[in-house]
């Protein structure tokens, strides 16, 4: 590894420690509308989709669910993108001939 990915390995690293989840976030979630919801903080009407394809109905849900996951963890940060902590969710999914596709709709969280 180079000496200036280091440095910003060790930089990120330690901002993290010091920051714990809000060094996480990117910022960008504050263009939205957020609304308390029991010990979390959600976008009020803002959603995030993902989809996914796979052999199995399971495997294409679990598919579109990390894509949802990782697109909402890199425009928001980490805090919000994880799918257990959105609110509004849903799934629809269909089978063809290839296998199964489905997309998921939710509503990102985070868990403070």
């Amino acid at each position: 590894m180079k000496k200036s990915a280091a440095g910003v390995c060790a930089f990120a690293l330690l901002a993290m420690l010091a920051g714990g989840a809000a060094a996480q976030e990117t910022g960008v979630a504050g263009i939205h509308s957020w609304v308390k919801v029991g010990r979390k903080t959600c976008m009020l009407d803002h959603y995030h989709d993902g989809s996914g394809s796979g052999a199995t109905r399971a495997q294409a849900e679990r598919a579109a669910v990390a894509a949802w996951a990782e697109f909402t963890a890199w425009e928001y940060g980490g805090p919000w993108g994880r799918y257990s902590n959105a609110v509004s969710k849903s799934t629809r999914c269909s089978q063809g001939s290839g296998g199964w596709s489905c997309a998921v709709q939710a509503r990102p969280c985070r868990p403070y």
